[in-house]
């Protein structure tokens, strides 16, 4: 019987370890997206922005081929405790890293209207700094997770606190632009649909570290106030030294 339980034990460890790959494998994907659609927007680069359009199916099938595992590995090996938050957190963040390949699907079209329509006279810049802090975000996001990290966890969610700031300044100033000068509003406006498709990649990097924090503790902080999350970090954390000095 024993053996038994240690093969279960091991066949769980290594298809949940299965997952796990193909869920780091998505992020790392979804993150690259951002990073071609934003170039192809400010090289005007019509041929990468297609790409990126195009490659959108293979992050939606690889969401579905993770969503069915995470369903047979529930079925089969009914997870529970830290091992069941896991596997919930893995499922709920697929959710976000679509929506990210879906936010660089929409940057991607802007570029290939822009393509068309002549460039914007301004908010290139505020693109370039956006898209660089919330790809930042994101692969800090991941690797919070990979390392279940919750104090690189909660630097995430402080990024996302920038990021909002820095995207509703840059959101004031073209508005400005658009009220001083009418002649390129519609362009101008493809560069605000970027910038707000670069925020929501903020939020879902953010709801990617909020999962690691959930993981760690067993605390929901998807809508708990600063203070409250940056002391369940604290108590996580000093959980985990004390457990570690203590072996």
């Amino acid at each position: 019987m024993l053996v038994s339980q240690k093969h279960l034990s091991k066949s769980f460890d290594n298809e949940l370890h299965e997952v796990i790959d193909l869920f780091m494998q998505m992020g790392h994907m979804v993150a690259e997206q951002v990073l071609i659609a934003t170039r192809a927007l400010l090289a005007a680069d019509e041929t990468s922005a297609k790409q990126v359009i195009a490659d959108d199916d293979l992050i939606n099938q690889l969401e579905v081929k993770i969503d069915e595992q995470i369903i047979l590995l529930v079925a089969k090996r009914q997870p529970a405790a830290n091992d069941l938050r896991l596997v919930m957190a893995l499922s709920k963040g697929i959710v976000d890293f679509e929506r990210v390949g879906d936010e660089a699907e929409k940057i991607a079209r802007m570029a290939c209207q822009l393509i068309e329509d002549g460039a914007s006279p301004k908010g290139y810049s505020e693109v370039q700094h956006l898209s660089n802090q919330v790809r930042l975000m994101l692969l800090n996001a991941l690797e919070a997770f990979a390392r279940m990290d919750t104090q690189q966890a909660f630097s995430v969610l402080q990024s996302d606190t920038v990021v909002d700031e820095e995207y509703q300044s840059a959101t004031r100033s073209l508005m400005t632009y658009i009220m001083e000068d009418n002649r390129h509003v519609s362009k101008v406006i493809n560069i605000l649909w970027v910038l707000r498709a670069l925020e929501r990649i903020g939020d879902h990097a953010r709801n990617i570290a909020e999962l690691v924090i959930f993981c760690t503790s067993g605390k929901d902080v998807r809508h708990a106030d600063f203070m409250h999350i940056k002391q369940i970090v604290k108590q996580t954390t000093d959980a985990s030294l004390s457990s570690q000095s203590a072996k």
